[in-house]
């Protein structure tokens, strides 16, 4: 897991009991998925932890995996993704993004 870039996207859905609106957030969010430059990618959702540290009040995290800074460029222009943004952007009231790369080179 060196020399890699993390995308890490957080969800907060504008109506997190609606399941109409979570499975259409779900199946946007599985068609990235199809992105080339993806290495690996995780959808979830909160964890069962509470402790005053963690934030859980995400309705859906994304965690993608990907190369380096341009492979995420590439990722960001991908017309999957425009699309993505493009039908689901009403679902959610916020999105929070943590990218990182590696702090130890």
């Amino acid at each position: 897991m060196k020399h890699i870039f993390v995308h890490h996207v957080f969800f907060w859905l504008k109506e997190p009991d609606n399941a109409e609106a979570r499975l259409k957030l779900e199946t946007g969010l599985q068609t990235l998925g199809k992105i080339g430059q993806i290495q690996e990618m995780h959808i979830g959702v909160p964890a069962k932890t509470d402790r005053p540290v963690v934030e859980n009040s995400y309705s859906y995290s994304l965690l993608l995996i990907l190369r380096d800074k341009d492979d995420h460029d590439l990722y960001q222009s991908h017309p999957i993704h425009l699309k993505f943004v493009e039908e689901c952007s009403h679902l959610w009231t916020k999105v929070q993004v943590l990218d990182s790369v590696d702090a130890m080179k």
